[in-house]
């Protein structure tokens, strides 16, 4: 027997604010919600949950872990402009002007990617 993945935990001072956005980047919806933390989770239940958990601090530093997301029936451009509508914001951790991906932040900072190519692409 191995471990399965089952949860992922964001770390948010804005509960409501973060888990709304990551529910509207990934076409998720709320499962559970509590003063300490709002799970989400995919419409049929497939692969693991979020969890977004209350944490008293604003983000201070760059994110160890992150979440590299691909366009899904749209084109990557396409889907750049609606993370950005969502409320994401261009990130810089470092990379160089030369990388196929963009870092963006959700609307606390933390740092995901949108990868070069969408499924369709693959």
């Amino acid at each position: 027997m191995t471990s399965r993945l089952a949860t992922i935990a964001i770390d948010a001072h804005d509960l409501r604010r973060i888990a709304d956005f990551w529910c509207e980047v990934l076409s998720w919806k709320i499962i559970d919600e509590d003063v300490g933390g709002i799970s989400i989770a995919s419409p049929d239940g497939a692969g693991p949950t979020i969890d977004v958990l209350h944490v008293p601090e604003g983000k201070s530093v760059k994110n160890r872990l992150h979440f590299d997301l691909r366009a899904h029936g749209t084109t990557t451009s396409e889907e750049l402009e609606r993370l950005l509508a969502l409320g994401a914001s261009r990130s810089d951790v470092g990379q160089g002007p030369d990388v196929s991906w963009v870092v963006l932040g959700d609307p606390e900072g933390n740092e995901f990617c949108l990868l070069s190519r969408s499924d369709q692409e693959l």
